[in-house]
């Protein structure tokens, strides 16, 4: 197994439960319902993206940059598309401004793409 990717797996699952409890407990007091719901969205994809991080760890034994590649797309899906949802979610509680964080949204979910792609051709190119 591939310690970095289950490591950065455990790290993001302890991050997904806070912040979803956190949505759960303290944000439902606060938020919009449709604020609420893009911050839902955003725990999901966080970790559906760490379990899909887990599953790649036990391709490590394949050495196959694919898999290193996918890994880096996942994670950076979790951080732009997760993450600009966070912020559009909190965008009336923190007053910031979030055109610029909308754009992000969609390269996270390319970035998703992209790491589910990696498997597909690295479980094609495993013998």
């Amino acid at each position: 197994m591939n310690k970095r990717i289950i490591i950065t797996a455990a790290c993001f699952g302890v991050l997904a439960v806070i912040l979803g409890a956190f949505g759960a407990h303290v944000l439902k007091k606060i938020l919009t319902e449709g604020q609420l719901e893009t911050w839902q969205t955003a725990v999901q994809y966080h970790f559906y993206h760490t379990f899909a991080l887990l599953f790649l760890s036990t391709f490590a034994r394949f050495k196959n940059n694919l898999i290193n590649i996918s890994s880096y797309c996942f994670v950076l899906g979790i951080v732009f598309f997760s993450g600009s949802l966070y912020l559009i979610s909190l965008k009336d509680v923190l007053a910031i401004d979030t055109k610029f964080v909308g754009p992000i949204t969609p390269i996270g979910g390319l970035f998703f793409i992209f790491g589910w792609v990696g498997l597909l051709l690295a479980a094609i190119k495993d013998k």
